[in-house]
This record gives structure tokens, C-alpha cells and sequence, in this order.
């Protein structure tokens, strides 16, 4: 530095050359975050290659040292037989292996979310082998026995109740191994003004999940498990084909069938029954397969009641349809809050399907009620800082509000719920939160632990939006909420979906529903606490008791006068797998006491002797299936991994992973942070030298 200068003029040539000093400081940063940037990617977002690259049809995932390690390729064959509200469903998941090594591959994959697996078979050929359930450690040891000692063997295991992986070893070259699973369903119902209103849903593509930085090493384990390759869209065609049949038979004249999802082939060899396969003879793996059937008007039972005979004990399940309750003229004073997810995950399709339906939701709202909007990304935003009343001022302001919203970022959910919920009890309205999100989260239980501390007196309503919602996340939050839930999947459901679903907020509860089983019955029906009803939607209950005879006494209350009802259990129609739906039910709620408080040392071996007892794969259980031959010769190197997913259709890419990872950890802004933050701290000590220096 020149110390001969007058001291004004020395002043301002030091406070020149500190500015340079910061700047050429911060272009080092911003070089650093680019280097770091790089890295990133190269670890963490791999890139992969389509079929046919190899000339074999072999899937290649390239790693970041640039060598390719050979996938088997997977076609998946469903097969569902529908019988009035139930459904059995087979998935014949087939790995091929084109390479001329042995293979192994992971495939993470989705089922209903109320999917009561209890099948496994590994096909070879012509030969089948049966697989066993076993608690979840030993089911897992006795796979990776088998896997080292050459033996084919296959293993499904449960991440989330409607997330599933199936792991397969042993694949000789040129082999195909297929893996047969089998579950049991009820499906949904609903009554309408055409009569009964029933929904089949089949996820195919299991969406990326966001999961807030993990702090634990169980934590980290667990996004693991729900974690995979994810294949760029730029990459080729999408992967993983999908064949479905559908053979449905509705045990009463149908009106009308339809698909929303998909283009569809569909026989009618009955006025009771259809027979459906895609269009197309096979879709990819990007979006849910949604089928959805009207019966002819004045079908509709009220009752649907099915039994399944036992030598010691029968099972038994029951859909009610209570009836349209009056309503006294008056309608509810309200305060609404909306809440819209705009993370990375909404960006495209979803985004403008959530601003429509918000749109709508907006001019329904009536000038006596009150309502505010908040969206989260990263972080949440509310539009007024309490709810305002819904003058017309207030609704074309918010309506300009949402137009203007735009998505990107992680999904942190808790920080909007916690906002949406938090809000003053006010005995002269009734409070309803109306959540439009995709639902691709991994946190799900913290979230539904943070609804039902934080509820009170309000009402959660969850909005499914995109091709690929998160169906768990969805009917668990509205169980949570005590409010109900529904789907949009493309633009023009907007109307229909959104309509229903306010039909059903403003209709009169049932409330405090209660059951009567015939005495003697010693009835274990689940759920033990029965929700409340909005209308339109049935009472669905599993039990097992010692005979199914008798009469069973429903009743309820709505807000004029009590309702009540009998059931003939003797007149029931024949059924089958309704032990394993119990099971299932059952299950479901030992679960939902982890997060009232109860240990799970208690919850625990319950959950796996009736997991044992029915065959079930649950989050303690699983199903392994192991030939008994070595196959593989002990030198013979094994290679694959986890098979790439397509991205779920509508979804943008780069704005679930950006440029850098943000998924699963957030890992762009600690990124970002922690670049800054080394930039800052050169800045100070650059200064502080340069101080010193001038003292």
C-alpha cells in the first residue's frame, strides 16, 4: 500500500482497496459455490442412460467415477378382480436380465395405501417358490443369506404403508425372475345424486419424497429406504411398463364407467360387469391408474355387508350409507384457511390444478364468513396476518394473490400447518382448513402427530393434487383432522372434485357414532373409535366376533335430531381375504397409538403375532421367498442396485432437484449457506488483517 499519501486522499484509496478486496472475496465465493455446485451433482444426481444403450435392452446407471454398472430391466403385469366394494389384486413384478453377468436389483415401488399384502411368489420358469412371512430383522437376514451363498431369492418389505420395496438376487444372465404379490382391498365409496359413486386407485409411480434434514441416524436410515434414482425425463422414453386388467363385477347394473387417468378398452359381457385393460396394451410407470364406476339410479344399497365363515371365529365387513341428514336452513358461519403447497415438487401441472381449485374454493366463500390463504415452500407465507371477512375487496385481492404464486423450493410442511391450525377458538364458526398439496413428504408421522396436538376445534380437509399424490399422507391427515379428503388429477376435475368436496364441508356431521353388536357376538371391530360422517360418505367397519348373527344397532347424531339404524349380520353375502382386511384395520390402529404416546414395546408384539397369524407385510414383518439350489458359482461377481423411477408425469425436474439436490436433506441451501458463510468469514479476516495493518 502507498503510505506517502496525504492522509484524506490515503483514506480513500484504503477504502478503494478494501472494496476491491471484498469483491475479488466475493467472486472467490461465488467460484467456490460453483466448484461445490459441480461436486454435488456429480455425487449425488448421477445420470442415467435409457434401454437399448447397451444394444441388449440393458438399463445402465452411470456412477460418478463414469463407470456403468448393468440393471436388470422390470415390466409389471396387475391383474384386479373387483367384487362390489372389494378388491384382490395381483402384481407380477419381471426382471429381466439381458447383461452376461448375474444381476440383483431394488425396485421401490407403491401400492393403495390401504393395500393388506399377504402374498409372495418367486417364478422361474416353471418353477414357483412360496414365499414365507417372517418378522421384518429375520425375514431381511435370511435374503441376504441366500444372496451370498448364490441362491435366487426375493424379499418385500414395507417403508410406508403405501411404499414397498421388492429386492431380487441371483439373476443369471439372460434370466428372467418374476415376482408375484397379492393384496386385498376395500374400495372407495361414495353416494352422489346419481346413485353409489365407486373409486379404484392404482399408484404406479412412487414420487420423490421431501424429507426435512434428518438429525438421527434411524432417521437417515429411514430416508434412505424411501429413497431412489429418479430417471431424467431427457433421458429417453419413460421405463417400467405397466399392463393392467381390470374384471370388474358390480353385483348391480352399471351407468357408466370412465377413467380420468388413462385411455381404456373396455368389454361389457354383462350389464354387471366390464372388463378393462389399457388402451394402449401398456402405459408407463408416471402416473395413478384411476378407474371410477356409477351404479344405475336406485341401486345403490344402502348396506353392503359381507361375512367370511372361520372354524373359531367369522370376519365380517360392513360399508353403511347413512342418509342425507336434514339441515336447518342456516348456514354455518366459517372461517376457512386455505393452505397451498407451491415446493419444487407442484411445479407445472399440479401448481396450476391447486390455483384453479383455490380460485374456486375463493368464490364460494359467503361475505359472513372469514378466511385467509397460506402458502409454503421452504418457508410459509400468509396472505393477511389473521383471517380477514371475505368481502369482495378481500376475495379479488387473494384471488390475485394465488394467481401470482409460483412453485419452488423443499416442502416444509410442518411450519404451515402449525400456522393453519393455530388459530383462536371462536364458538360462533366453525373453523376448516382446506390443504391442497401432492402430499410428497417423508415425515408423514411427525406431520399427523402435529395435527392432532394442534387441531382443536378445527376441521383438516386435504386436497390430493398431481398424477402421483401421496395417498397415505392424504386419508391419514383427514382421519387426523377429523375432516374428509379428495383428489384432483388433472385441470378440468377442478369443478367436480372441488364441488363435491364443499358440498361435503358445508352438509351437516354425523357425529358420535356408536355400535351395538348382538349380545354374546364378542365383536373386536376397528376402527374402535368411529369418525364422523359428511355426507355422502359410508361408515366402514371390520370386526371379528365369535358368529356373525344377530342384529347390529348403529346409531348417531346429527344436528337436529339422533339417527339410528339395524343390521341383519345373518343376511350378509358371502366374502373372502375379510380376515386379512381385519388384520389390516387392526394393525393400522395399534399403529396410530405410537403417536398418542404409547410404548411401542406394547404396540409392537402385537402387530407382529397378527401380522404372523394372517401373513401380513407390515412395518415389523415381511415376505421372503429363497430356492433352495445355488445357482450362482461362488466366483461369479454380482452387480446391480436400485432401479431408477420415472419421474411422475406433469412434475418439472430441475424443480424438485434444481441444480443441486433439495429433496431429501435441503441440501442447495446449506449448501449455499455454508458457501456464504466461508465467504463472509474470509471477508472479516481480510478486513480485521487489513485494520491491524493500518494500526
Amino acid at each position: 500500500m502507498n503510505t506517502h499519501l496525504p492522509g484524506s486522499a490515503r483514506r480513500w484509496h484504503d477504502l478503494l482497496e478494501i472494496a476491491a478486496l471484498a469483491a475479488r472475496i466475493f467472486l472467490g465465493g461465488l467460484l467456490v459455490a460453483f466448484a461445490l455446485a459441480v461436486l454435488t451433482l456429480l455425487f449425488a444426481a448421477p445420470s442415467y442412460a435409457g434401454e437399448g444403450d447397451t444394444g441388449q435392452g440393458t438399463l445402465i446407471i452411470r456412477l460418478p467415477d463414469g463407470n456403468g454398472v448393468a440393471l436388470p430391466a422390470l415390466d409389471t403385469e396387475v391383474a384386479i378382480r373387483v367384487n362390489g366394494p372389494l378388491a384382490r389384486t395381483r402384481v407380477v413384478q419381471t426382471f429381466h436380465n439381458a447383461s452376461d453377468g448375474w444381476q440383483e436389483g431394488e425396485y421401490l415401488f407403491p401400492l393403495p395405501e390401504n393395500a393388506a399384502v399377504d402374498r409372495l411368489r418367486m417364478v422361474i420358469g416353471e418353477h414357483v417358490v412360496e414365499g414365507e412371512i417372517r418378522e421384518r430383522a429375520a425375514a431381511r437376514a435370511e435374503f441376504e443369506q441366500a444372496r451370498a451363498s448364490g441362491r435366487r431369492t426375493a424379499l418385500v418389505e414395507q417403508q410406508r404403508p403405501n411404499l414397498f420395496t421388492t429386492r431380487v438376487a441371483n439373476i443369471a444372465p439372460g434370466a428372467r425372475i418374476s415376482v408375484e404379490i397379492e393384496y386385498q382391498q376395500t374400495l372407495e365409496w361414495r353416494m352422489n345424486e346419481d346413485g353409489g359413486h365407486y373409486g379404484l386407485r392404482f399408484p404406479m409411480v412412487a414420487a420423490p419424497r421431501y424429507i426435512p434434514l434428518p438429525t438421527t441416524a434411524e432417521e437417515i436410515a429411514d430416508a434412505q429406504r424411501i429413497t431412489a434414482p429418479v430417471r431424467h425425463p431427457a433421458a429417453g422414453p419413460a421405463i417400467n411398463p405397466v399392463r393392467m386388467r381390470v374384471e370388474l363385477d358390480a353385483g348391480m347394473p352399471l351407468s357408466a364407467l370412465r377413467s380420468p387417468s388413462h385411455a381404456l378398452r373396455v368389454d361389457a359381457p354383462h350389464a354387471n360387469r366390464r372388463v378393462v385393460e389399457f388402451a394402449d396394451g401398456a402405459a408407463p410407470a408416471e402416473r395413478d391408474f384411476v378407474l371410477e364406476w356409477t351404479l344405475a339410479a336406485g341401486q345403490a344399497p344402502r348396506v353392503a355387508l359381507f361375512a367370511e365363515r372361520g372354524q373359531d371365529v367369522d370376519h365380517a365387513l360392513l360399508m353403511l350409507m347413512p342418509p342425507r341428514l336434514p339441515s336447518d336452513g342456516r348456514p354455518l358461519a366459517r372461517e376457512v384457511v386455505f393452505v397451498i403447497d407451491t415446493s419444487g415438487s407442484m411445479a407445472g401441472a399440479s401448481i396450476a390444478q391447486a390455483r384453479a381449485a383455490l380460485a374456486l374454493a375463493l368464490r364460494r366463500l359467503r361475505p359472513e364468513d372469514r378466511f385467509n390463504v397460506i402458502e409454503f415452500n421452504s418457508i410459509t407465507r400468509a396472505l393477511f396476518d389473521a383471517a380477514r371477512p371475505a368481502s369482495t375487496d378481500n376475495v379479488e385481492h387473494a384471488a390475485r394473490w394465488v394467481r401470482k404464486l409460483e412453485a419452488t423450493g423443499g416442502t416444509e410442511m410442518a411450519p404451515a400447518l402449525a400456522a393453519a391450525l393455530g388459530g383462536a377458538a371462536d364458538p360462533e364458526r366453525v373453523r376448516q382448513v382446506i390443504f391442497l398439496t401432492d402430499g410428497a413428504v417423508g415425515n408423514e408421522e411427525t406431520l399427523f402427530r402435529l395435527i392432532e396436538q394442534r387441531l382443536g376445534d378445527a376441521r383438516l380437509f386435504p386436497v390430493g393434487i398431481g398424477s402421483a399424490p401421496n395417498g397415505h399422507f392424504m386419508r391419514k391427515a383427514a382421519a387426523a383432522g377429523r375432516g374428509s379428503f379428495t383428489y384432483i388429477g388433472r385441470l378440468d376435475e377442478v369443478q367436480e372434485r372441488m364441488s363435491a368436496l364443499f358440498e361435503r364441508l358445508e352438509a351437516p356431521m354425523l357425529k358420535d357414532i356408536e355400535l351395538a353388536w348382538p349380545d354374546g357376538a364378542q365383536a373386536d371391530y376397528w376402527p374402535r373409535k368411529v369418525p364422523d360422517l359428511y355426507a355422502g360418505e359410508p361408515l366402514v367397519v371390520a370386526v371379528a366376533l365369535r358368529q356373525a348373527s344377530g342384529t347390529l344397532k348403529v346409531g348417531g347424531r346429527g344436528p337436529q335430531a339422533a339417527w339410528s339404524t339395524e343390521v341383519d349380520l345373518g343376511r350378509a353375502a358371502p366374502g373372502s381375504g375379510l380376515g386379512t382386511l381385519w388384520a389390516r384395520h387392526k394393525i393400522d390402529a395399534l399403529l396410530d397409538l405410537l403417536r398418542s404416546g404409547t410404548p411401542e414395546d406394547e404396540v409392537r408384539p402385537q402387530i407382529v403375532e397378527l401380522a404372523l397369524a394372517h401373513r401380513l407385510v407390515s412395518r415389523y414383518t415381511s415376505l421372503v421367498a429363497v430356492d433352495k439350489t445355488p445357482v450362482r458359482p461362488a466366483d461369479a461377481p454380482l452387480q446391480g442396485g436400485q432401479l431408477p423411477l420415472n419421474l411422475p408425469a406433469g412434475w418439472q425436474y430441475e424443480k424438485v432437484f434444481g441444480q443441486l439436490p433439495t429433496g431429501a436433506t435441503g441440501a442447495r441451501m446449506h449448501l449455499l449457506g455454508g458457501t456464504l458463510t466461508l465467504a463472509l468469514g474470509a471477508l472479516l479476516f481480510a478486513l480485521t488483517r487489513r485494520r491491524n495493518a493500518f494500526a
